[in-house]
């Protein structure tokens, strides 16, 4: 670190609530880890922030000192934006709060929240809202980016119930955003990604929700065709009530073996509905392993956690499908049979209800159309397979490029997918550019899935 610099830190360090932490400071290497271990960046600053006011001041070291800034929420982005090489990290992994206001049915918490903190808190309550399908994500990235989850379908996307945010601009300030202030930039951050500025708290709306029925039912791979046609008519006409995906993954006993899973979450409140709304799911096939009950609803919401460990390195590539045909199944399948490691499967993500009843142009996330949206996800340990598990990845989504659009959801994007940017926000992408160019017209914000001022 250069003398400049270091004297801009011991400056900033006199009016900082929270933690500097330099490449000196024996947490540092810690600090810097996010989710994706395949990301080794080195910060010249980590700004372990406590409000909103530490954030400004870190901001404003970052841009007079010329440097490129990233921003921490959870730090589960698989992209690995989150952190900068040489540039100011701000990290808001601390900033934990959370309040819950069971008669406004709200529920306010920071930008460092993950869902399984926001979960659980809500749940004292009686209460829940969309987010999520792995706990350990951290709210703010998943929302900023739209927000999938186990009831979207009946609650839309976290995008869809976030009623307020507060804001650091790039230019310091600091702003409340809803549908009457700033309502330009609510519009924005909800699916425009952390393009406009670091959003310090996020406030949703909450609905009642103790249980649902819901886990997964699995098949031996060679059934896979079969369990892909009774999923695709299956979830033709399905409940808003309830959400199935499908999964082509391995046991989770690390015997290698491979499955095809069908996960289903019904946050219906007639319990003997559920049952009957689930009982097709159960009974085709039938499956070798049913692990479906009623549970507490942030317990759902942990079920698939220890499919990504945190620090496994990880590649995806990801797409909408213009239609779950027979072809496109095999395909997967063939891939999928073939893949490099036993932490390597493919997710079949189904968009239904009330996500799809929302104009694609309501809010920056565009993507209303009733399907499905497919992830590949190549997962390994071992640093030699690196090679290995990314050709497998690309390989296996250009197999399916016949059967897939354009259209992508911000969030699954990875660090080489800077083309495919403009497919992540298709309809609003030019309101987005105008927005930029208001909001942060030098792109200080530019460590993220980038619209370019």
């Amino acid at each position: 670190m250069s003398a400049q610099m270091t004297e801009r830190v011991e400056k900033l360090r006199a009016e900082f609530l929270g933690s500097l932490v330099t490449p000196d400071d024996a947490e540092y290497d810690e600090v810097r880890r996010v989710h994706n271990g395949l990301i080794d960046k080195r910060p010249s600053l980590i700004a372990r922030c406590s409000n909103a006011a530490d954030v400004a001041a870190a901001l404003r070291l970052g841009r007079e000192s010329g440097l490129e800034i990233s921003v921490r929420g959870g730090g589960h982005n698989v992209a690995g934006k989150a952190v900068t090489a040489g540039g100011v990290m701000i990290d808001l992994s601390l900033m934990k709060k959370i309040h819950v206001d069971p008669q406004a049915r709200t529920i306010t918490a920071e930008g460092g929240v993950t869902w399984n903190e926001l979960n659980q808190a809500a749940h004292v309550h009686g209460l829940a809202t969309t987010g999520g399908v792995v706990s350990t994500t951290g709210i703010a990235g998943l929302t900023l980016g739209g927000g999938v989850g186990w009831i979207m379908g009946k609650h839309a996307m976290a995008v869809d119930n976030l009623t307020s945010a507060e804001v650091v601009l790039a230019s310091g300030e600091v702003v409340a955003a809803t549908e009457r202030s700033e309502p330009d930039l609510f519009w924005a951050i909800r699916g425009g990604g952390g393009n406009f500025g670091v959003v310090t708290s996020f406030e949703y709306r909450a609905y009642p929700l103790r249980t649902v029925l819901g886990g997964v039912a699995a098949h031996p791979l060679p059934a896979a065709p079969e369990v892909f046609g009774f999923y695709r008519e299956f979830t033709a006409s399905l409940p808003d009530d309830l959400s199935v995906f499908a999964a082509l993954t391995h046991a989770p006993d690390g015997s290698g073996v491979k499955l095809c899973g069908v996960p289903v979450c019904h946050a219906g409140e007639d319990e003997a509905q559920a049952e009957r709304d689930v009982r097709p799911v159960r009974e085709f096939g039938p499956p070798v392993v049913d692990f479906i009950d009623r549970v507490p609803y942030p317990v759902v919401n942990t079920l698939i956690d220890e499919a990504f460990p945190r620090g496994a390195l990880n590649y995806w590539k990801s797409a909408f499908f213009t239609e779950l045909s027979d072809e496109a199944v095999a395909k997967m399948i063939e891939a999928f049979q073939n893949s490099p490691t036993a932490m390597c499967l493919l997710v079949v993500e189904h968009f239904h209800g009330a996500v799809t009843r929302i104009d694609p142009t309501a809010t920056a996330f565009p993507h209303r159309r009733p399907g499905y949206n497919c992830i590949i996800i190549s997962q390994w340990m071992d640093p030699a397979q690196t090679d290995e598990g990314i050709r497998w990845a690309r390989e296996t989504f250009d197999s399916l490029r016949p059967h897939v659009a354009d259209s992508v959801y911000v969030n699954y994007l990875d660090q080489d997918d800077a083309s495919r940017v403009r497919a992540a926000y298709g309809p609003n992408y030019h309101r987005l550019v105008e927005l930029k160019r208001r909001y942060d017209p030098d792109n200080l914000f530019r460590l993220n899935q980038n619209i370019a001022p």
